[in-house]
């Protein structure tokens, strides 16, 4: 009996353990190692988006959105080449006047001298080059020293198309003639350096004072330095954006300012470190000047003073 009841016992297990899931190991077993599932290549999560949801996930139908309200087109650098050609006769009287502390404001002559400040620009200075090479106009640049030391090549091709070079002072500071002696001849000289560092064959003959603010000490510092020191007869104040707007408003005002105000043997001052509209506006000016005027770069050397008279013998 008893042997019949161990086998019975041997049954009810073998029967249970057929029934446990294979995926459930015997109490106190060991873990079976799991098959290696397929190679899936995963699907990327989306990035995490900061932005509102969408009210509804349903896309939304195509519509064709009206076009925009259209802007006034902002002044252009390029197109075609200006055409500088003609001559129409004007009788306006001579320029006339001195600057502040002696500095000069006319050419001395019929001539009037175009004279661009601040620079040199990598954009905009190569933009006036262009314009006045296809004019066939010289002019002045008046030049920033640390400006001619991180853009030599501006430099060098303003000296090799044939332009006057003109100190500007090293930093531009309004307040130049202010500093005692040794710091103005010290930034004047570093600036000329720097200025024939890039074109050895060049001669700084003239210096304008930052803002025009010249005294009496200040031009004759710079004599000494073998500079005459220039002012300007026109001022179209093109830096002054607050007044005159920008885009269009102001390249109408600089063509309206310098066509009013130019006479012969006027000094026109224009800047061309960062002023865009400068640029754009010479590309009209460049023609109606040359029509009427001739245009000169200011000479590498200052005229000599006129001779005295001779003498009257006496009786």
């Amino acid at each position: 009996m008893q042997r019949r009841i161990a086998v019975v016992a041997v049954f009810v297990q073998i029967a249970l353990a057929a029934c446990a899931s294979p995926s459930e190991p015997a109490a106190g077993g060991t873990t079976p190692t799991p098959s290696p599932a397929p190679a899936v290549t995963p699907t990327a999560a989306p990035s995490p988006s900061f932005a509102t949801p969408s009210a509804s996930p349903t896309a939304a139908p195509s519509v064709t959105p009206a076009p925009p309200t259209p802007k006034p087109a902002p002044p252009v650098t390029t197109g075609k080449p200006i055409s500088c050609t003609g001559k129409i006769a004007q009788t306006r009287p001579v320029a006339s006047g001195t600057g502040p502390g002696g500095s000069v404001v006319r050419t001395g002559s019929q001539a009037v001298a175009l004279t661009f400040d601040d620079g040199p620009d990598p954009i905009n200075t190569p933009k006036i080059l262009d314009a006045l090479k296809q004019c066939g106009v010289k002019a002045t640049f008046c030049v920033v020293g640390f400006r001619a030391r991180d853009n030599p090549e501006m430099i060098a091709r303003i000296a090799a198309e044939g332009h006057t070079l003109c100190n500007h002072s090293w930093q531009h500071l309004f307040d130049l003639a202010k500093r005692d002696d040794a710091y103005i001849r010290k930034d004047l000289d570093n600036t000329n350096k720097m200025i024939l560092r890039a074109a050895p064959g060049a001669r700084v003959a003239y210096f304008r004072a930052p803002g025009g603010n010249f005294t009496t000490k200040l031009v004759k510092i710079a004599s000494d330095l073998g500079m005459e020191s220039i002012y300007w007869h026109v001022d179209p104040r093109d830096w002054e954006s607050a007044k005159f707007g920008k885009g269009t408003a102001m390249v109408n005002h600089i063509i309206a300012a310098v066509e009013r105000d130019v006479r012969p043997g006027s000094i026109v001052l224009s800047h061309d470190n960062g002023k865009p509209d400068t640029i754009v506006a010479y590309r009209t000016l460049l023609p109606w000047l040359k029509a009427r005027y001739t245009l000169i770069a200011l000479p590498d050397a200052p005229p000599p003073p006129p001779s005295p008279a001779p003498a009257t013998p006496l009786p």
